[in-house]
């Protein structure tokens, strides 16, 4: 699967994964449950902009249906769900978003995308080495449904933004994911 990211994801993080994946599926649920809330999230903060208010709608549930999803295999592993640990690589995407109306919300839009294309490559190479047919299933389909969640977000950067505006940020945007995740420990988690 193709993505925009200018770092791939190490092998040990995939190690790191397969040697502790009950932690990265604990890890996992909670992402979307989050991912949820972002969408959500953008819902209260321009409830006057119907193109991302219905398209936010259709989002919200879709990863909120993924929480189902997780916590359903969680639950089928007997394994007990934990609270929510802070997402150092979100956190510092966030740190990084402009102030400023127009600002915030380009960045809003443009970081939507890139914490997506990071979980589509991820689920990706997840999905490659899982040895469940059932699992490896699941995380192919999971990592389609992120790369259209990162390309959905730069739709809605194109439908409220100039190409100009949005390119230039973006080239930002990448080279900052890029310096996060090649300074994060590695963890069996998401990001």
């Amino acid at each position: 699967m193709s993505h925009p990211l200018k770092v791939d994801s190490s092998e040990l993080w995939l190690e790191r994964v397969m040697d502790n994946f009950d932690d990265f599926l604990i890890d996992h649920a909670n992402n979307e449950k989050k991912a949820s809330a972002v969408a959500l999230s953008l819902m209260a903060h321009y409830p006057d902009k119907p193109k991302l208010l219905e398209t936010m709608m259709d989002l919200a549930l879709e990863e909120l249906h993924h929480y189902r999803q997780v916590l359903k295999i969680i639950l089928s592993r007997k394994i007990t769900p934990t609270a929510d640990e802070k997402d150092a690589y979100v956190n510092k995407i966030i740190k990084r978003v402009r102030r400023g109306t127009e600002f915030y919300f380009l960045d809003r839009l443009l970081t939507a995308a890139i914490i997506e294309a990071r979980g589509a490559e991820r689920f990706s190479l997840l999905a490659n080495r899982l040895e469940s047919p059932e699992l490896s299933e699941f995380y192919s389909e999971l990592a389609i449904s992120e790369q259209n969640h990162y390309l959905l977000f730069l739709e809605l950067a194109q439908h409220y933004f100039s190409q100009t505006q949005i390119d230039q940020r973006w080239q930002e945007w990448l080279n900052i994911e890029a310096e996060i995740i090649s300074n994060l420990p590695i963890r069996a988690r998401l990001h």
